[in-house]
């Protein structure tokens, strides 16, 4: 065999290896699909300040992913359906991880949940990261999770999540 087929074969094989390589220990591409995983994404915990990440708080329970901010009047109406879902649902193992997208320290989205007695967990991305991850189109948005981690429901603006169809 030729010594230029001898190289080629070696780019062939180092390029098998290196796609080989990405696909096994490469980044998690799970987009966010209805029947995927939902993406792991690491937020700030406005109550304690301690970077949580989303997956570890939404383990082994049935998880609603709610984006929004305190400038935005459909999340102001929908969050306190969300707190009596919560409520009634928590005991059963049912948690909502409410993400806010605003700027700042935090000191703003921690006074508006406390003003509306939310006690679910309200975290904050200051950087857009989530919205980028979950490709959302605005807020509010929300993604219910399965206890397996995996998205069952896409939900683009304000629900009534208290409702009997959504409790089911």
């Amino acid at each position: 065999m030729s010594k230029q087929w001898m190289v080629v074969l070696g780019v062939i094989a180092a390029l098998a290896g290196g796609a080989y390589a990405l696909v096994r220990f490469g980044p998690e591409n799970t987009g966010v699909e209805i029947g995927k995983k939902a993406p792991d994404f690491r937020m700030v915990d406005v109550t304690t300040g301690d970077s949580v990440s989303l997956r570890a708080l939404a383990k082994g329970e049935v998880a609603l992913v709610n984006i929004w901010a305190t400038w935005c009047e459909p999340c102001k109406e929908e969050m306190p359906a969300m707190q009596r879902a919560y409520a009634d649902l928590a005991p059963r193992g049912f948690r909502i991880i409410a993400v806010s997208i605003d700027n700042g320290d935090g000191a703003a989205v921690k006074e508006f949940a406390q003003q509306l007695g939310i006690t679910f967990d309200i975290l904050q991305d200051r950087s857009g990261g989530i919205q980028q991850l979950y490709q959302t189109t605005g807020v509010p948005e929300s993604f219910l999770l399965d206890r397996d981690g995996t998205i069952v429901k896409r939900v683009i603006g304000a629900h009534d999540w208290a409702s009997g169809a959504n409790r089911k």
